[in-house]
Parts: C-alpha cells; sequence; structure tokens
C-alpha cells in the first residue's frame, strides 16, 4: 500500500491563505455587486420617474393627450425618446390605455402590469413589473389638466438591459479583483516562504518537540541559564538559576519582567560595553552571591537578538577547586621532601660509601637542625595547622628548584578573621609565593630569594611577599588583577590574582604591588580582623 505524504505546514499555511483571499474576494464581490445594482436600480428609478415628469409637464403633450392625437403624439414623443437612453416611452389615457408606445404595440389596449391605479390618482410611482416587452424598471406620473388626470406617462428600463448595463459597470471591478487575487497569491507564497525560513524549515510538531527537549535539558543542567531580549526581559530561565537567585514568581509572570528586578546592577549584565561581545567564566556579584558566570549573544542574520546568561556558584566551584589545590600542593610538598630526601640519602651514601664516617655525621648533624630550626620556627609563629602545612611545603619546594623562602622575624599568626577562610586565605599565599618562585626563575639576574611577612599584631593581618624575580611588564600593570591576564606562559590561565584579588575584597581588604630593588616586585596584602 502506497504511504501517504504528509502535507507540510507552510503548503497548508500557503493553501490556507490562498483559501482564505479567494473567500475574502468573492463575499467583497458579492457585496459590491449588490450594493452597486441596488445603487443602480434606485438611480435609474429616479432617472425614468423625473423623464416621465418631465415629459407629463410639455403643453403640447397635455393638449394632444387632451384631444387623442395619436399622430402628433407618437412624432413628439420619438424624438424625445431618440435622445433618451430609456428602453421604451409609453402613453395612456385618463383610462390607461395605450395612446402611444415606442416598441410599435398595438393601441387602445390596456397598460399591463398593474401599476397604473396610483398614477390615475394623481401619483407619481417607480415600480418594478411585467409589461408587454417583459419584466422592468418603471417611472409613471400622471398628465394633468386643471388639476384632472387625462392620460399616463411610462417611462421603462428593461430588466435585462439594466442588468446588462450593470455587468459593464462591474467589469473593471472585476479585473481589479483579479489583480487583486494574483497579488494576494504572490504574498501567500512570500509569506509562506519567510515563515519557513523563520521556523529554520522545521515542522510545527518537530519545534514542539525541539521546545520541550530544550525545556528538559535546560532543567538538567546544574548551572543556572537565563535568556533575554534586547530590552533585558526574561525569555527563558531554568530551575537552577531560579534557586539561585530566590526567584519564586510563576513562569507565565515572570517573563513580563526585566532581568534588573531580580538582579541588581552589575557591569557584566548592563554595561554597554559588554553587549556586543561574548564573555566567557567572568567572576561578579549577582546580588550577595559569588558567581562564575558566562554571557553569550543570540544572534539571527547577524543581528543580535539578545543573549543567554549562564552562571554557577562561585564557592560551590572554589570549594573543589581549592580541595584540588591543597591536595596538588600536598603532593607538590611530599614529591620535594622525596626528592630533597633521596639527594641527602645519596650523599650519605657516598660518605659511608668512602668510610668518611665523621663526615657523613656531621652532614646529619647539619641538615637534622637546619630543618628543624625551619619546622620549629613555622609551628611556633604561625598557629593556624592548614597554613603551616602549606608554608612547610613551600619552603621545601623552593629549596628543591633552587630558591630560598626566608620568612621575616616578626612573622606571626594566631588566628584568621571571620570574614577569609582557611581555603580562601590558602590560596592567597599560595599564589602569592608560585608567582613569586616562577618570577625568580624567570630572572637570571636576581638572588633567587623570596621574603615572607604574614603578621597579625594589629588590628589587621599583614602579608607581604617580595622577589627578585622578573617584576611585571608594563603593559598589563593596570589589569593584572583581571582574569585571564598573566605574565607567565601561554598555558597558565591567569586566574591566580584575580582569585587572591576577589578573596581580598571579599573580606574588605585591599591588595597593591610596588617594584622591588634591584629586581622583582612586593605585593602586600592587608585584612581588616
Amino acid at each position: 500500500m502506497r504511504k501517504k505524504v504528509p502535507v507540510s505546514f507552510t503548503t497548508k499555511l500557503f493553501l490556507s491563505l490562498l483559501l482564505f483571499s479567494l473567500v475574502i474576494l468573492a463575499l467583497l464581490q458579492s457585496y459590491i455587486w449588490n450594493t452597486t445594482e441596488n445603487e443602480l436600480y434606485r438611480s435609474l428609478g429616479n432617472k425614468a420617474e423625473i423623464q416621465a415628469k418631465e415629459l407629463a409637464v410639455i403643453p403640447s403633450l397635455i393638449e394632444y393627450v387632451e384631444k387623442k392625437d395619436i399622430n402628433k403624439i407618437a412624432e413628439l414623443v420619438s424624438d424625445i425618446f431618440e435622445q433618451s437612453d430609456a428602453s421604451y416611452i409609453v402613453i395612456g389615457d385618463d383610462r390607461a390605455y395605450r395612446l402611444f408606445h415606442t416598441a410599435k404595440s398595438p393601441l387602445y389596449m390596456p397598460m399591463i402590469g398593474g401599476d397604473n391605479q396610483e398614477v390615475l390618482s394623481g401619483n407619481s410611482s417607480i415600480t418594478i413589473s411585467k409589461g408587454s416587452l417583459g419584466l422592468a424598471l418603471r417611472g409613471k406620473a400622471p398628465i394633468l389638466e386643471q388639476g384632472k388626470v387625462i392620460g399616463i406617462v411610462s417611462v421603462g428600463y428593461m430588466i435585462d438591459d439594466i442588468y446588462a448595463l450593470h455587468k459593464k459597470q462591474f467589469i473593471p471591478f472585476i479585473s481589479f479583483c483579479s489583480l487583486l487575487f494574483f497579488a494576494l497569491f504572490i504574498f501567500s507564497f512570500w509569506f509562506a516562504k519567510e515563515i519557513k525560513k523563520q521556523m529554520f524549515n522545521l515542522e510545527p510538531k518537530e519545534i514542539a518537540l525541539l521546545v520541550k527537549s530544550q525545556k528538559s535539558i535546560m532543567e538538567s543542567i546544574f548551572e543556572g541559564i537565563i535568556a533575554i531580549d534586547l530590552n533585558y526581559k526574561i525569555i527563558n530561565i531554568n530551575q537552577s538559576a531560579r534557586q539561585m537567585l530566590d526567584i519564586k514568581i510563576s513562569d507565565d509572570k515572570l517573563l513580563n519582567h526585566k532581568l534588573c528586578d531580580f538582579i541588581k546592577s552589575t557591569d557584566f549584565l548592563y554595561g554597554r560595553e559588554n553587549q556586543t561581545k561574548d564573555i566567557h567564566d567572568h567572576i561578579c556579584y549577582f546580588n550577595n552571591i559569588i558567581v562564575i558566570a558566562n554571557r553569550i549573544r543570540v544572534m539571527i542574520d547577524d543581528q543580535i537578538q539578545g543573549w543567554v546568561i549562564t552562571f554557577r556558584n562561585f564557592n560551590d566551584i572554589n570549594l573543589l577547586s581549592m580541595q584540588l589545590t591543597q591536595i596538588t600542593q600536598y603532593v607538590d610538598n611530599l614529591r620535594a621532601l622525596r626528592h630533597e630526601h633521596l639527594n641527602w640519602m645519596a650523599t650519605l651514601s657516598g660518605l659511608i660509601y668512602m668510610k668518611r664516617y665523621d663526615d657523613a655525621q656531621a652532614f646529619i648533624a647539619l641538615h637534622s637542625a637546619d630543618n628543624q630550626k625551619n619546622l620549629d620556627f613555622i609551628t611556633e609563629h604561625f598557629k593556624v595547622p592548614a597554613i603551616c602545612g602549606l608554608l612547610i611545603g613551600k619552603y621545601s619546594k623552593a629549596h628543591e628548584i633552587g630558591l630560598q623562602l626566608i620568612f621575616d622575624p616578626a612573622c606571626q599568626l594566631n588566628s584568621l578573621p571571620a570574614a577569609i577562610t582557611e581555603t580562601e586565605f590558602m590560596s592567597i599565599l599560595g599564589n602569592l609565593l608560585d608567582n613569586a618562585f616562577n618570577a625568580c626563575l624567570k630572572n637570571s639576574l636576581g638572588d633567587k630569594t623570596i621574603f615572607l611577612y604574614l603578621n597579625d599584631a594589629t588590628d589587621e593581618i599583614v602579608l607581604e611577599v617580595s622577589d627578585q624575580g622578573c617584576g611585571v611588564d608594563d603593559s598589563i600593570r593596570d589589569s593584572i588583577f583581571e582574569p585571564g591576564v598573566t605574565s607567565q606562559n601561554a598555558k597558565e590561565h591567569g586566574i591566580g590574582l584575580h582569585l587572591v584579588s576577589t578573596y581580598v575584597k571579599k573580606a574588605n581588604g585591599y591588595i597593591t604591588f610596588e617594584d622591588n630593588e634591584p629586581y622583582g616586585t612586593i605585593f602586600s596584602i592587608f585584612i581588616p580582623k
């Protein structure tokens, strides 16, 4: 059995528009036909009546009718009939008998139609009646002599002639309607094509499925998603965005709201310089929530139609990031300790092999004392265990890569303020030290030392890291704390100092940097307690 091919939506739309246009034109033609026909009958009826009245008051006609002079009547009325557009003219006497008929009908016969009584009573009339020639529109007027009806004048227009005249008058309108239908045909075809283009050549069922699938996909994404138009009105939103922004309005009511009703002003959302470009992984505040957001343009025919904003809670990602950073740091610390331990063991093994036991004993005593001294200083001056572990690891790493991490004797840290967590402070300290290490390794002229000062003796925590590295390039000095800006190699993400700046601002602190002498940079951080 042959499978029936379904008719596409655009074809249905085209045929529907065409059929609708046809019906409208048919109704319009019917209305215009009836209106013009009624107007034509009215105007011709009035015209027939006027002509009858004008004939009825001609003195010579009154005289001839009174004398019943048929020849004179025929001569007079025939001349008038030749100048008239009427179908016929009939003159009758006071008993409605024919005295003259332009169609040469028999005379002295009753005037047919049954519409003479009113005229014989002295009144003119307009009627549609069937006479000797057929159905006609007739205007009649009495011929009066000293107030007495002595005859009748009847001027008629045949219905067939009226129809022919009406049809002739209607031909231009039919031509106009034909052209209009052709124009509507072209418009319907173009409109259907445009709709098809706007629908990306999809059928309504496919679009419905796509919309439902899109909704399901949006709801399955953990990130918050908000779609807005050029006026910043919300087009679509998923549940994750609702929960993070604490939006409880229903979807129907939500679509009438602007984004600023739920998210306070921020340059990331409302800044003009951000409207014509895509932005990725931007850290900003949505109300009181720190988020990592993306802003993507919705482009149709190379024109911006709106934006899609995706965002995720920075704290959730930061927690995972910090945990991963801690693990990485622990691994680096263990690797540095292991590497250093292997070097010690190799040295001891060589000294013992050469039977230089006194030198081996002195080497063990020297390094044990040096390590113990550093361990004792760190554990004695820093009372936060996580910070102690980080500094021990960084000290070992510096020693392994040929650098020297020197602690200021005035260092001390008893506790952290409530405005900043251990993981956040570890991120600040770890990023500054790592940047100092990398800068020192890039500069062959420095003395490979990094100085650390960390003190909370006053009403604020002061952290200062200075190095003899390559310094900060002039081209990035004004944007060094922005995401993606880095003086390291291309593989780095340029997020470290941005995170440091974000955490310091969150704790109501501030960060500065200046050039060190003779080389390098000094980063200073102040966090109120």
